[in-house]
């Protein structure tokens, strides 16, 4: 076993892998021209951070066609696994790029979760109970495998210059606008003068730091053990989720299992354990040998000891910087948040940012990323707050609590509900966002309503198998559902929308889907199993406004005119005059 490196006290663990089932690259270092440049370099979008949050923000600019410069003080991919539950919603957000389809292909897929007391099973769920998505409910995969991928399709895209060994030391606001970076290399120091600046730089953010911000919220003083181990034997795909097992009596622990027959495996030790000392293989191992049994071999690829922190920064954005992923938040790692999170952040933030940049929108459009994920930040922190004070009670009461909906939790299905070992990552819904349109009524609470993430659903084009989620793409677009018989009449209408779309969002699609094949056959785009109609309570008429990152903006239950959906894009951007 390969002693782990240090141990982890922000959101997530750290550690380092020993190598055995993953070599991780080694990214080139390159001297940067802007070293013997007689001023500042300037660019449009400086990324500062390599990890899944920077990675994905470069992807998403790349596939809008805009250049960035990607600075990360290290040359290689994250080191031990780390994240590994990528959800549903992420796989989507990445899909777009491109950069989805390894991941879903060499991870586990799982949606199954079991729930335990001692070695008495309580409950099971299941976290995608209807099929008809093109992405699992989540994916198993080892974060640096994830981010190895991006960093590989960014080389394709072309548009991203990925700087490795460049680090972002300091930062100043020029009296023009930008930002200027002082960037350090192994060849001497630089200046970057950016337009706008995405600080994903983890959370430990230097560039943080550097502006003199800091976190508010909560730190825990419990104390987990988390292993990555090689478990040959195998594993299910699915979560199993302890409290006071047999093997780790009077704790809680979690296993799942990742590609290479690795297993994660999750030990509760207590406030009082001493990260240097429970790092040693020989207090490891026989925990390890008490979780997989006996008569198991195994290796120890990765360990870490790690506390719980939920906190984040007042406000993300800063002028031209925007703070996201762990440099703007952080949450224990019980289910799933701070990765998946991160994410989403980047999804909310890079189509606003190009949409500024291409003088589409006002500036004050990128004030809604506070707007929107400031909340998604909350919601997150208050659900891993919830599940560390259930699984870790710090009173007799609420040690009490516990302990009754466990008891109940095995025959009393309402009991469940309140049994928390990881509340798991779900979507945003920007159901407050001051981008949305007043709703309509006529829906009457069915179907997304403004504000809501997009649901997915199987069609056929032309008689071919397709999904909703690619062909709407990832700009604006409105969709719309059309009866067999009115299907002509709905095409007819399109030219009048597309035209007040394109007025103000160049590339906009319109998307007619027929809630049931025509008289002639199944020509044209078609919901041929009606799930399509029934997750978006649609019937003849019914119009959705979408936003690039999928989001709904408007919603019409009998069909918008052309002035209902150009004001409510207006609204979308920022602009005056928009729907009020």
């Amino acid at each position: 076993m390969t002693p782990p490196a240090r141990s982890g006290t922000g959101g997530g663990p750290a550690g380092a892998p020993d190598g055995r089932s993953f070599t991780p690259p080694v990214f080139p270092y390159r001297r940067p021209a802007a070293l013997d440049a007689p001023g500042p370099e300037r660019v449009a979008v400086a990324i500062v951070g390599g990890g899944p949050a920077g990675l994905a923000a470069a992807l998403e600019f790349s596939r809008l066609g805009v250049a960035t410069v990607l600075l990360d003080e290290g040359d290689t991919v994250s080191t031990g696994s780390r994240w590994i539950c990528w959800s549903k919603r992420t796989l989507e957000v990445l899909d777009r790029s491109g950069a989805a389809g390894r991941m879903v292909e060499k991870g586990v897929l799982w949606r199954r979760g079991l729930v335990f007391r001692g070695a008495r099973p309580l409950y099971e769920f299941d976290l995608l109970p209807e099929d008809g998505h093109k992405m699992p409910a989540f994916v198993n995969l080892q974060q640096y495998y994830g981010e190895a991928w991006m960093v590989e399709r960014l080389g394709e895209f072309g548009l991203a210059e990925l700087r490795w060994r460049n680090r972002a030391a300091g930062v100043s606001f020029p009296a023009g606008g930008g930002a200027l970076l002082e960037v350090e290399t192994p060849d001497g120091p630089y200046r970057l003068h950016a337009g706008y600046v995405i600080a994903a730089d983890g959370a430990r953010s230097a560039l943080r730091r550097a502006m003199g911000l800091d976190f508010q919220g909560r730190a825990f003083e419990e104390r987990f053990l988390i292993a990555d181990v090689r478990v040959e034997a195998g594993f299910p795909a699915e979560r199993r989720f302890w409290f006071d097992p047999e093997f780790h009596p009077g704790r809680s622990a979690l296993m799942h299992r990742q590609p290479d027959d690795i297993v994660r495996i999750d030990l509760q030790l207590g406030p009082g354990a001493d990260p240097e000392e429970e790092r040693r293989p020989e207090r490891v191992i026989p925990r390890i040998r008490a979780a997989v049994g006996p008569d198991v071999a195994f290796e120890v690829e990765w360990v870490s000891v790690y506390s719980f922190s939920c906190r984040r920064m007042a406000r993300f954005r800063h002028g031209p910087v925007f703070f996201a992923g762990d440099a703007a938040h952080v949450v224990s790692p019980f289910g799933a948040r701070g990765g998946n999170g991160g994410i989403q952040d980047i999804d909310n933030l890079v189509w606003k940012t190009v949409a500024v940049m291409e003088g589409r929108a006002p500036d004050r459009l990128l004030d809604s990323y506070d707007a929107e994920r400031v909340p998604a930040a909350d919601e997150n922190i208050r659900a891993a707050a919830r599940s560390t004070d259930f699984m870790t009670p710090k009173t007799r009461a609420g040690a009490e609590f516990r302990d009754a909906a466990l008891s109940l939790a095995e025959t009393e299905p309402f009991a469940r509900a309140f049994v928390n070992s990881g509340r798991l990552s779900t979507p945003r819904s920007y159901r407050d966002s001051p981008l949305n349109a007043p709703d309509d009524p006529a829906f009457r609470g069915e179907g997304p309503a403004p504000g809501a993430p997009p649901a997915d659903a199987p069609l056929a084009l032309d008689g071919a198998p397709c999904w909703l989620l690619d062909r709407l793409g990832g700009g604006f677009a409105l969709l719309r559902f059309a009866a067999a018989g009115a299907r002509a009449e709905a095409e007819a209408g399109e030219a009048a929308l597309r035209a007040a779309l394109a007025a103000r969002a160049p590339g906009a699609k319109v998307v007619t889907v027929a809630l049931a094949p025509s008289g002639g056959g199944g020509l044209g785009l078609v919901d041929v199993s009606g799930r399509a109609a029934r997750r978006w309570a649609a019937g003849d008429g019914t119009a959705y406004l979408l936003r690039p990152d999928g989001h709904v903006a408007a919603r019409w239950q009998r069909g918008p005119a052309a002035a209902e959906v150009s004001a409510a894009l207006a609204r979308c951007l920022g602009e005056p005059g928009g729907a009020a």
